[in-house]
Parts: C-alpha cells; sequence; structure tokens
C-alpha cells in the first residue's frame, strides 16, 4: 500500500504505511518509496524532506510521466470548461491530448452561455472567425476545448493560414471532435487543409448545414462526397477554385443532400457539364445557382431552363462556350417558372434573339441585370422590354452595342411595374443630334442612374426628363457632359419630388441648376452629392441650407466652398444634417470651427480630411467637443 502522508499538519497517523518518531524525525516508507521529515513541532509536507525511488528519479512532476491514455482518462473527468481551457494552457501536449476528446466523451457536462470570448450570431450559436498568422492547428485545437462545453461552435470560418504553422487536417480533426453541433464551415485559401480533414468533420458534424470552399487545393471529390453522405442537411454550398473537385463530388451533393437550397460554383476546371446538370436536375429544393468561369456548354444552361422550376435567384458570368441556343433554349423551356432575380455577366451567348426568349421564358423575373455583353443591341433591349411582364429592375453595365434610342424605346414600352433603371459605363451611348418621335411616358419609374457614360448628354437628358416624370432618386455621376441647360429641363418634369441626387464628377454643372433643385425640390431632398463640382460655390450651401429642411447627407468635397458657406449652412432651416463631407475644400479654414459645432449636434459623420486650412489642434478640439460624431481628418 503507498505512503500516505499527513497534510493537515497535525499528530493524527494514517494507516496504510510504516512509522516511527522520535527525535530522530518522522519516516514514512513502503517498497516504493521513503519519506523522510527531520522533528518538527508541527509536521508538514511543505518542509524540508528527502525523496528517493525510482518513481521519482527523473526530478520531473509526476503526471508528465503519465501515458497519454491516463491523461486521456483524466482530462475527460474534468468537471467543466474553465477547467478544461485550464488544463489546455499547461502544454502543448495537455492541449493535443484535451482537443482528442470528444465533447460526448466528457463526464461533466454543463450548460454555460456564451462569455466575452465568443461572438454570437443572430441565429443563436457561438461563431469565430480565424485569419491569417492567427491560423494555427494550435489555435484551432484551443477553440475546440474552450467551447466544447458549451456545445461547441456553430460556425467557423478559417481565413488563410500561418506561413510557417499551417492549419492542416489535425486542427480540422479538433474542431470535429469539440464541436459536434457545427452548422457552417467555410475555409478560405487553406491549401493544408485536404481530404482528411473533412473526413473528419463528415464523421463527427452531422448537422452541418452551410459549407464553403475557397482556393483548398487538397480537397477532392472524395472529400467533398464524405460531406454529403454524412450531412443530409446541407443547404448552401459555396465551391470556388478548387482545383481538384469535379463532377463526382457535384452528382455526391445531387444524391445525398435533398435540402440543398443554395449552390455557388465558380473557377473549378474539374467540373463540366455532366457534374452541373446532375445536380440541377436532381436538387428540386434549389432556389439560388450561381456558376461562373465554368467549362460547361449549353446542355447545363438548357437543364436550368427545364429543371429550374424552384430558382428564384440565378448569376451566370463568364460562360464562354455557351451559345445564343443554350440561353435561347434555357428561356424557351418555359420552367424558370419562379425566376425572379438573373445576372447576366461576359457572356458572348446573350445576344438579342437570347434576350428576347428570356423575357419570354421568364414570367416573374423582377431583377435584370446584363453585365459586359457585347451583343446585345438596341434591338434586343426593346424586344426584352416588350416580351417581360413583371420587371421592376432593370441594370445595363458596359453593354456597348446599346444607344440612347434603344433605351428611350425601351423605356417607353416596358413594364408598367419598372422601378428602377441603372445604365453603367455604356459606351456605345452618343447624345441625340435628332428630332426624336414623341414616346409614352414610364410612369412607374422612381430611380434613374446614369453613371460614367461619357457620350450621353444634354440633349438625351432633356428627353429622359419627359419619360420619367416620377423620379425620387437621381444618380448622374461622372457625367462630365451634361450642363445646367440639359439637367434644368429634366429637374422641371419630376413632378413628385426628387429626395436623393447624385451629380458627383458633373464638372461642367454651376451654382445656378443647384439653385434650381433647391427652389422645385427643397422640400423633399434628403441626399445631395456634387463631389468633384469644381464649379460649385457658396451660393449652393445657401440655397439648400434656406429650402431644404429634410436634408441629412450632404457632399460638398473638392467645391469651390468656403468659411462664409459653411456657416451659412450652419445657419440654415435644416435640422436632420447627419452626414457632411467637406474633403478637399483647401478655403474651409479653422473660421469654419464655430459653425461645424452647431451643425455638430446633428451630425454622425464629418468628413475634414484634405482641409488644409484646418489646423490639427482644431481638428482635435473639435473631436473632443463633438464625442457622438465620427470626424475624418
Amino acid at each position: 500500500m503507498p505512503a500516505l502522508v499527513n497534510y493537515r499538519g497535525d499528530d493524527d497517523l494514517y494507516s496504510g504505511a510504516s512509522l516511527r518518531s522520535g527525535d530522530s524525525g518522522l519516516l514514512l516508507s513502503n517498497s516504493h518509496v521513503e519519506i523522510y521529515c527531520p522533528p518538527r513541532k508541527r509536521s508538514r509536507i511543505s518542509g524540508p524532506c528527502v525523496i528517493s525511488g525510482n518513481f521519482f528519479e527523473d526530478n520531473r512532476p509526476s503526471v508528465d510521466v503519465l501515458p497519454d491514455e491516463c491523461l486521456f482518462e483524466i482530462f475527460r473527468r474534468l468537471p467543466g470548461g474553465r477547467e478544461r481551457s485550464s488544463a489546455a494552457c499547461v502544454s502543448k501536449r495537455w492541449l493535443t491530448i484535451l482537443s482528442s476528446v470528444r465533447s460526448s466523451e466528457f463526464y461533466n457536462k454543463e450548460h454555460v452561455s456564451a462569455d466575452e470570448d465568443m461572438e454570437v450570431e443572430c441565429d443563436g450559436y457561438l461563431t469565430r472567425c480565424v485569419e491569417g498568422k492567427k491560423a494555427t492547428d494550435v489555435r484551432l485545437a484551443a477553440i475546440a476545448v474552450g467551447t466544447s462545453s458549451r456545445g461547441g461552435l456553430g460556425k467557423l470560418s478559417i481565413r488563410g493560414s500561418n506561413s510557417l504553422r499551417k492549419v492542416s487536417n489535425f486542427g480540422m480533426s479538433a474542431i470535429a471532435r469539440g464541436c459536434p453541433s457545427l452548422k457552417a464551415l467555410s475555409l478560405w485559401n487553406v491549401p493544408s487543409i485536404g481530404d482528411e480533414g473533412l473526413f473528419e468533420i463528415a464523421r463527427e458534424c452531422h448537422s452541418l448545414e452551410k459549407l464553403d470552399l475557397c482556393q483548398c487545393p487538397s480537397i477532392s471529390n472524395k472529400g467533398l462526397a464524405a460531406v454529403a453522405k454524412s450531412c443530409p442537411n446541407l443547404t448552401a454550398v459555396n465551391i470556388e477554385s478548387c482545383s481538384n473537385i469535379g463532377n463526382d463530388g457535384l452528382q455526391a451533393l445531387a444524391k445525398f443532400c435533398p435540402k440543398l437550397q443554395s449552390i455557388t460554383i465558380k473557377d473549378c476546371a474539374r467540373v463540366g457539364d455532366q457534374g452541373i446538370a446532375c445536380l440541377l436536375s436532381s436538387a428540386s429544393a434549389l432556389t439560388k445557382v450561381k456558376l461562373q468561369s465554368l467549362n460547361i456548354t449549353d446542355y447545363s444552361v438548357a437543364v436550368i431552363g427545364h429543371y429550374g422550376k424552384a430558382i428564384a435567384n440565378l448569376v451566370l458570368c463568364g460562360l464562354q462556350n455557351v451559345s445564343q441556343k443554350g440561353f435561347w433554349v434555357m428561356g424557351n423551356a418555359r420552367g424558370l417558372e419562379s425566376l425572379s432575380n438573373l445576372t447576366v455577366s461576359s457572356c458572348r451567348g446573350i445576344t438579342d434573339l437570347s434576350i428576347e426568349a428570356i423575357g419570354k421564358g421568364c414570367p416573374n423575373l423582377k431583377h435584370m441585370c446584363v453585365r459586359k455583353c457585347c451583343f446585345v443591341s438596341d434591338n434586343g433591349l426593346v424586344a426584352f422590354a416588350k416580351a417581360t411582364s413583371s420587371l421592376e429592375y432593370l441594370q445595363l453595365e458596359e453593354c456597348n452595342r446599346i444607344t440612347q434610342i434603344g433605351i428611350l424605346t425601351a423605356l417607353s414600352c416596358i413594364s408598367s411595374k419598372l422601378k428602377s433603371v441603372s445604365l453603367v459605363k455604356c459606351m456605345g451611348i452618343k447624345d441625340l443630334s435628332m428630332d426624336f418621335p414623341t414616346l409614352s411616358p414610364c410612369e412607374s419609374l422612381r430611380s434613374l442612374s446614369i453613371r460614367s457614360c461619357p457620350g450621353f448628354g444634354s440633349t438625351s437628358l432633356a428627353m429622359v426628363g419627359k419619360l420619367c416624370p416620377h423620379l425620387h432618386h437621381l444618380d448622374l455621376s461622372g457625367l462630365c457632359g451634361i450642363t445646367d441647360t440639359g439637367l434644368l429641363p429634366l429637374l422641371e418634369c419630376c413632378e413628385a419630388g426628387l429626395a436623393k441626387v447624385d451629380l458627383s464628377e458633373c464638372s461642367n454643372l454651376t451654382d445656378e441648376v443647384i439653385l434650381a433643385l433647391a427652389r422645385l425640390h427643397g422640400a423633399t431632398l434628403e441626399l445631395v452629392n456634387l463631389d468633384g463640382c469644381q464649379k460649385i460655390t457658396d451660393a449652393t450651401l445657401a440655397a439648400l441650407a434656406e429650402s431644404c429642411p429634410l436634408l441629412n447627407d450632404l457632399d460638398v468635397s473638392r467645391c469651390l466652398v468656403t468659411d462664409a458657406g459653411v456657416a451659412a449652412l450652419s445657419r440654415g432651416v435644416q435640422s436632420n444634417l447627419q452626414v457632411l463631407s467637406l474633403s478637399g475644400c483647401s478655403m474651409v479654414s479653422n473660421k469654419s470651427i464655430p459653425a461645424l459645432e452647431r451643425l455638430g449636434q446633428t451630425l454622425v459623420g464629418l468628413n475634414l480630411q484634405h482641409c488644409n486650412s484646418i489646423s490639427n489642434s482644431k481638428v482635435e478640439m473639435l473631436t473632443e467637443k463633438l464625442w457622438r460624431c465620427d470626424i475624418l481628418s
């Protein structure tokens, strides 16, 4: 029987050991160890002692000589999460052993709410995001141990990994064992995690609902298939730039994941028609699909048209091998009856013929975005406008065969439900130089954005004003060709009252048209952006201050405003101004500080960057006084 030592320091003696006392001291012994203590009034274990025996010859703490199996049994009996976390901090060995214990193997289970170390998502489960240098196996093991008593993480995101101590399959194993209730896993740019890591996730985390893999070259079809087989509750999968994932992995998703609702596949060279067609024809619950930069052909797009009855959101980008025929069949198949949001970008197969077929075949299409499709012309746009019946939002970006004639004609004949039109970088637009026939106005349009279309001039703008009498939002940013003469008719035609106006980089506009804007729409104006309008002066600030009581966001960066203009603004009728930008206004100086203090009673954002005439000390003083306002300087 092993020796027993009196830890209380009293004179009580315990059985189970030989004992000899007297002036010569106290000797406790058995067959393995002898402990000798010199005579003292009150014997304590902290006193000088001599320990001998084979068991202690290496002079290390006794627990370190225990094998991993013994430590495993000790650790699984620790009473709670705090104790386990403390033990994990002792050494890397202890952390490794603790991270190998599954949550279900702990003897003592306690319910502990999330503390300050954890973020809590709106859906109620713990989440962690590990990035860059912090992304190591040790860090993941620590997270697994620290959260195991709380049921483990619900969401884990890993963004990159430490260049010296990379995240590997070991870290995934620790997460899988400690976080069996994991619902969302995101791996970005982690080449050291391979199929073995996903095998562990598949083995332990059967509640997984969302899987996001980006730039994971070591993960193949085998890893994805393992997750698909073991996680039938998967609802969303994103696969991007994973060079070893192909058709077999997608077929596994189609076979084992009946609840799949969202799929995104981008830049995966091994993915082809076989995988896409199998997935889209089998996953009947899919509502959101994004396919980008894939080696698929007309066949896959035709399958979408036939079987995508539940798809509501569809994004097709960079499908260079899909021809006009594929998109034409997709529209004419009449299977996209639920499609409400469609984006097509950099697809050579989008032509006048195919876009008309899409308009006819998608009766519930509300949002349409066509980007960098160089074969769509005015004829296709007008045909689409006549064919669609439910369209509310139309965006055209870098469609260089479309001209003013096509845009104005489409506006006059498009669905009566159309609310918003956006034109971005359409270089085919040139200002009209001829009389245009009278067109029916688009009474439903509320928002018009024409950005960075340098050919759009004053004549075209006047025509737009006649077609759109009920605009609330107007964005003409980057139209350096428009003048006061062209914009004024549009402002006069807007009967409902403009609320948001963005005229940034319209360098030819002057105070005259802004005075008209304030006079005609001052009662409804909430946002005005004049950034880079270099002919705008203090007169504009005075007019806005006098006529715009609802104004809450004003940007006059790089305008010719001075201290007098800021002072006029501070005396204005607007009581809701929350954001003011004076960036690059070199003539605004320290004299404006009192006016800015008055404005600061309502401001939550103030931009004073590159205001070189305002000293740093004044900015610091203003920051102290306007403590509720975020000041950029």
